[in-house]
Parts: structure tokens; sequence; C-alpha cells
């Protein structure tokens, strides 16, 4: 049986551990609501940016084969992933869920006999996948801040890949935010890029200048990076909701364990109390006797 100062000692640190779980939580809080902002800001932009897109490609006698980053291919032997997990831990299963994804997609391809080549962002996959399979280029410490000139360089390294042959098709895994209780891993598929193309209407019509045909080839790159930077923002915002959430259970958890220490810490009290009352109470029958 542990010692009164054992467990003195122990229902402190419990409470100090509570103490930085609460501080986590507040902090991650603090950061959901102002990437929250951003997200809500940024989704509607992306939005609208596919569709003037899937407008272009309605245009009569545009010719898509002339377009690479629309080229689908007949033979796909060689796939890039592109991950996105957290740069730090703490976030419950949100950094393992999305490695559970991507090693599902991993091996389904790989049984189908394609050699997949990743692209990692975030430190929690860089540590897991960097030496398990070939690594074209790592992005660490990048999801602390989520900016577009980190998203750019990751598009420009998979367009290059890609456009360079070396890549036949690139897909996207990242967390996608539903709400502070719900966040599930994502796979896109990056390129060749596919739209959903709406009926054209005249309420709904565009006049382009240069035409379809040259614009289309400059302002894809620039979607592709709005779509990394998008992944991005959905990842961070999912981080910190599924830290608040692990941190508020963990709150709990150390309430909940100071409870059962104190009372456990009272009844050994109380023993220890009615013990020496015994002891007294023996010796001094035994002065009498």
């Amino acid at each position: 049986m542990p010692g009164l100062r054992d467990l003195r000692k122990k229902i402190d640190a419990v409470k100090k551990i509570g103490q930085i779980t609460k501080a986590m939580n507040m902090v991650a809080s603090s950061k959901l609501r102002s990437l929250q902002g951003r997200l809500e800001g940024f989704r509607p932009y992306r939005q609208k940016f596919e569709e003037v897109l899937a407008q272009l490609l309605t245009s009569p006698g545009l010719n898509k084969e002339r377009i690479p980053y629309l080229k689908t291919k007949e033979i796909v032997q060689r796939v890039g992933l592109i991950i996105i997990t957290a740069d730090r831990g703490l976030c419950g299963a949100f950094n393992s869920n999305i490695i559970r994804e991507a090693e599902s997609f991993i091996k389904k391809n790989q049984r189908e006999g394609k050699a997949i080549e990743l692209i990692l962002v975030g430190r929690k996959g860089i540590s897991y996948f960097r030496k398990k399979l070939p690594v074209r280029e790592v992005f660490g410490n990048v999801m602390g801040r989520v900016l577009m000139q980190d998203a750019r360089r990751i598009s420009r390294s998979a367009i290059t890949a890609y456009l360079d042959g070396e890549w036949d098709e690139v897909y996207l895994i990242y967390g996608y935010f539903i709400n502070v209780i719900r966040q599930v891993p994502r796979l896109e598929r990056f390129l060749p890029l596919s739209f959903e193309v709406p009926e054209r209407t005249s309420a709904s019509s565009y006049t382009y200048e240069p035409d379809e045909e040259e614009l289309l080839p400059l302002i894809l790159p620039q979607y592709l990076n709005t779509l990394i930077y998008s992944a991005m923002l959905e990842t961070a915002v999912s981080e910190q909701a599924a830290r608040m959430t692990a941190m508020d259970n963990a709150n709990r958890a150390c309430g909940d364990m100071v409870k059962q220490l104190t009372l456990y810490y009272n009844k050994v009290r109380q023993a220890s109390i009615t013990k020496e009352l015994m002891d007294i109470v023996g010796g001094a029958e035994a002065i009498k006797g």
C-alpha cells in the first residue's frame, strides 16, 4: 500500500498535468477561432475558382489534350502522393488517421504494380514515412503558419514531377474539417485535373481574353496552388480542433483521477489513524494489566 506522502505527491502531479491540459485547450481554442475564420473565408473563393474553370472547359472547340494539366494518361505506372499532416502531436488520433488513410492508398496502388513516391508536408508524416518509401521532397515546420508561399513551393514540386513525366498521376491526402468534433482524412486527385462541367446558360456565360486555350495553362497552376493551400488550411484547422477536444478529454480525466486518488488518500489516512488509536488503546490496556 502506498504511503500518504506518495499519494499526496501523485495528487499534486495530476493536478499540475490538469493545469497544463487546460492551458493547452485554451491555446488550441484561440488558434482554432483564428484559423477557422480564414478557412470560412477561403472555401467560397476555391468554390468560385472551380466554377469559373468549369465554365472555361465548356468552350466549344477547346482541345483539352493540348493542356497537360488536363490530359489523362491511359497507362498509370508512377503515382505521386502528397501527404499533409500536422507538425505537432497531442491531438488525439488525427495524425494517425491521415497516416492510416495514406498507407491504405499506398498498399492498394502497390498491389496494382504502381510505383509510389511521396511529398511529405508536416513533421509527423515526415518522421513516419521518410524511411519507408521513396520521398521526393519534405516540407517541415510549415503547418504552424500556413502561408501561400509554402503552398506554391509544394505545388511547384508536384507539378514539375508531373510535367517532366516522372509521375503519371498525383494525389493529395489531408485532414478535412467538418466540425469541432469531427475531422476526417480526405483523398483527392491533384493531377490531372478534372471538373464537373455544368451546362452553359446565358446567365452564367463569360467572355475571356485571351481565349480559353491560351488562358487555361496560365491560371491552372494558380488553381493548383489554391488546392495545396486549401488542404494545408483544412489540416491546420482540423489539428487545432482535434487538439482542443483531446486536451478537454485529458483535463476531465485528470479531474476524475484526482477525485479517485483523494478518496483513496482519505481511506488510507483514516486507516492509519485507526491503527494508531488501536495501538494507543492496546498499550494503555497492557499498562493497566
